[in-house]
């Protein structure tokens, strides 16, 4: 069978949660062996403010293309086969991991930084669409064959409007009805939001099936828990802040957040929650917030400036992969009291981690976080405070906490993820013409 994949996301600097799935996704998919046997074509925006990565290998893809990805049993499909179709070793340089034979990454030209889904790929389905089309981040073209699979990771902007400029809110609707109306198969991240999907859209729950993400096994630790000092610098010199005060130290212990730093992941409960903890409990923690700044940075930077303890407040700004797990393993507690996810990956990354974690009861966060979490009410900020309190002082219970993260984890793989989609991609598959 040959499938195609929207990959512009996986390619996409610096990966969040979508991106980091269709990364991760693909990553998984060319270590499959039951994938060898279908043929992969990863279409790409071609960067044209950038040299193009295909004229480095336009020589070999033309010469060494495999003839299986022309023709597949009575079907053929008609490639061109343009400096854009490229395979093999130029996959390490885009993707950071090498493609095996049955993967080729097609760059499609668009002079535009939008529409490239609706408009060029759109052009490519209709003109030589690939058996099946895969789309991992909810947004189906409008040309596409009936065979396309999509996977919906929330739908946040409905609870939440308020977060969403009006079009993009109005987009995004738009876009998650048109997937659920023509895909043949939708996957959704969680239960929750499959059920969102039946709920608030009316979805036919025969197409709609549930794969959770994946999560990678967590680096080894630079540094051991036990036997390092409660104030001892780990970041020393390193960690910039959005404020631009001056460089800070982070230090132990400390109260870690990841994510982007916005009003729909609940900063602003989690400064609350905080001011709670200095103020009533005198606690020593800082408070280490990790992320890019998003919807509502101005109403956080003035909450932050009211703040008597704000110098124990440290903004890193976006944090490569690498910081990311030496902050988690560094962590005393890990907050994620958001208002709404669709799946909560960086509730698995803390409990990997052996971090306990404080999270939300609502949403996708119950199915995903299981029972090594603390859950709150995430609009109150008092019962946030009173459960990290609660985490500090009882040492049965941290222990309890991070054994039942540990055991939850074991749930989830991206080899899993990538195993369970690609059923869903093949499943029962029929040629049908394209849409």
């Amino acid at each position: 069978m040959i499938i195609g994949i929207n990959a512009a996301a996986a390619i996409k600097q610096p990966r969040t949660g979508v991106e980091e799935y269709t990364y991760q996704l693909i990553k998984h998919l060319t270590m499959l062996p039951e994938a060898r046997e279908h043929r992969f074509i990863l279409f790409v925006p071609l960067d044209t403010n950038k040299a193009n990565i295909a004229n480095n290998y336009a020589n070999t893809a033309n010469k060494n293309l495999p003839q299986p990805l022309l023709k597949e049993g009575s079907r053929s499909l008609p490639l061109e086969l343009a400096p854009y179709l490229i395979r093999g070793r130029a996959g390490e340089d885009l993707f950071g991991f090498p493609l095996p034979a049955n993967f080729v990454i097609k760059e499609l030209r668009w002079p535009l930084p939008f529409l490239w889904t609706q408009i060029r790929l759109a052009w490519e389905m209709l003109v030589r669409p690939p058996e099946v089309l895969f789309i991992p981040v909810h947004i189906l073209p409008f040309f596409h064959p009936k065979n396309s699979v999509v996977t919906i990771h929330g739908l946040e902007y409905e609870y939440f409007p308020e977060y969403y400029p009006w079009l993009h809110r109005t987009y995004l609707r738009w876009s998650t009805k048109y997937a659920l109306k023509h895909a043949r198969k939708i996957i959704a991240v969680s239960e929750n939001t499959k059920q969102d999907l039946i709920k608030l859209y009316g979805g036919d729950t025969s197409k709609i099936e549930v794969v959770h993400h994946g999560i990678i096994n967590p680096p080894q630790p630079s540094f051991k828990k036990e036997g390092v000092e409660k104030d001892s610098s780990l970041f020393k010199g390193r960690l910039g802040g959005i404020f631009k005060e001056g460089e800070r130290e982070v230090r132990r212990p400390y109260l870690l957040y990841i994510g982007r730093i916005e009003t729909k992941k609940n900063i602003e409960g989690i400064l609350e929650a905080y001011k709670i903890l200095k103020e009533k409990y005198q606690i020593p923690h800082q408070l280490v917030l990790a992320g890019a700044p998003g919807y509502g940075i101005k109403n956080i930077k003035n909450q932050i400036s009211k703040i008597k303890n704000k110098e124990d407040i440290i903004f890193t700004g976006f944090i490569s992969e690498d910081t990311k797990w030496q902050l988690l393993k560094g962590a005393d507690i890990f907050l994620f009291p958001s208002f709404y996810e669709g799946f909560g990956l960086p509730v698995l990354e803390a409990q990997a981690t052996g971090v306990p974690v404080v999270t939300s009861f609502n949403s996708s966060l119950p199915e995903i976080a299981g029972e090594g979490v603390l859950f709150v009410n995430p609009k109150n900020p008092t019962q946030i405070a009173e459960a990290v309190k609660k985490i500090i002082d009882d040492q049965n219970l941290r222990d309890k906490l991070i054994q039942s993260g540990y055991e939850n984890v074991k749930r989830f793989s991206w080899e899993k993820c990538a195993r369970e989609t690609l059923l869903r991609i093949t499943n029962k598959y029929e040629y049908t013409d394209s849409s």
